[in-house]
């Protein structure tokens, strides 16, 4: 983290699932990985901006999303349970904003919130911290 110029990086994923017993372990945790990844790009670059009355982020070309560089390492533990089959679906977006916000707070003490954090948003949060 760089409180001089709002960037961040984060370094490492870790992700505890418990949905019931499972019986392939490798989708599972593909899901999982996608759904932190998503969830960081929503968090760090994601956002529809308009201009000129219009939608200016219309395509992929456009619209920012991180990038395999970005990807932090990923860990994915499966707890054995013996609750009924609950599925994985999307899980794994949620907690990843709020997690974010809360590594920020921990390493800086300043509370983001909003997404996406983009630099000018951790500066604003730094500069509330200081006020």
């Amino acid at each position: 983290m760089n409180e001089k110029d709002g960037t961040f990086k984060v370094d490492r994923g870790v992700a505890v699932v418990d949905c019931g017993p499972v019986v392939n372990p490798g989708p599972l945790v593909a899901q999982i990985e996608g759904g932190i990844i998503m969830g960081l790009s929503t968090v760090m670059k994601e956002q529809v901006e308009f201009a000129q009355g219009g939608i200016k982020s219309s395509n992929f070309d456009n619209y920012k999303l991180i990038t395999m560089g970005v990807i932090p390492k990923i860990e994915v533990h499966i707890i054995k349970s013996s609750e009924p089959i609950g599925g994985i679906g999307e899980p794994g977006v949620p907690p990843v904003a709020p997690a974010v916000a809360n590594a920020i707070f921990n390493a800086i003490g300043a509370r983001v919130r909003r997404i996406p954090i983009t630099p000018q948003v951790l500066m604003e949060a730094i500069r509330n911290k200081e006020a």
